[in-house]
């Protein structure tokens, strides 16, 4: 398996996690082909999980080569120390370009796996920037200032612009060019409409942090194939939206 590095030094790796890969083996999959399984294989030495993603999410993941740098940057994670820039495309359009949400993230009562907002749950607190939208969608510049399960995920469900293709916080459906171009007609080679984006739609676009020598780690990682190419359809058949 092929992994993009973003950032290496003798004590820290920072990749590229392609959506549909988790970072570390979980409960429900404890056999599963993880990331830092692959990355131990790959180094041929034991690496630390600094913080994870969603299985769906892809982009920025670091992790610590040593323990020593694992207990730093758990800490820099923990005291809020490090600048987490996250993209979504979401449904519907916003009424302002920039905005914050700040709404406490607790574990839903019912639904095992699902967290949701309630004055009882934990401070959580998301920025967010418009940067572009459309009729039926937005682009969204992100900033996580805490660090809640599904966090990003559950803010934006919670002001009614859910993450496209989330199936927990949202109606789960693939995006496809029918949705947004008129007069669609599929290829007479295709039976039924391929999608151009199967998963959910969030990417960690990018981490900076002050390393443990004072030095400035900047780790960026570009939006993904699938998302740049719904981004590139609604600009080609959608007039972007003026708020």
């Amino acid at each position: 398996m092929t992994i993009e590095i973003l950032y290496e030094d003798a004590d820290l790796l920072i990749v590229n996690k392609k959506s549909g890969m988790l970072v570390i083996p979980d409960r429900f999959q404890p056999d599963a082909h993880a990331l830092n399984k692959v990355l131990e294989e790959k180094l041929q030495q034991k690496i630390w999980v600094v913080h994870r993603l969603d299985r769906d999410t892809s982009g920025v993941v670091c992790f610590a080569k040593n323990e020593k740098t694992h207990q730093y940057l758990s800490l820099l994670f923990q005291e809020r120390g490090v600048k987490k820039t996250y993209t979504a495309l979401v449904l519907g359009n916003l009424n302002t370009l920039q905005g914050e949400i700040d709404k406490p993230i607790i574990e839903h009562p019912v639904i095992k796996g699902k967290m949701t907002t309630a004055t009882k749950g934990k401070p959580s607190l998301t920025s967010y920037q418009v940067l572009q939208q459309w009729s039926l969608h937005a682009l969204l510049s992100l900033d996580l200032h805490t660090g809640r399960t599904h966090q990003i995920r559950v803010h934006l469900q919670s002001i009614g612009h859910p993450v496209v293709g989330d199936e927990l916080y949202g109606d789960g459906k693939p995006f496809f060019l029918s949705t947004i171009k008129r007069k669609y007609r599929m290829s007479q080679k295709e039976e039924t409409e391929r999608p151009l984006l199967h998963r959910l739609a969030l990417h960690a676009s990018q981490l900076q942090f002050q390393n443990a020598d004072g030095t400035t780690v900047i780790a960026e990682a570009p939006l993904p194939k699938d998302i740049a190419a719904c981004v590139q359809q609604l600009n080609k058949w959608n007039k972007p939206s003026v708020i």
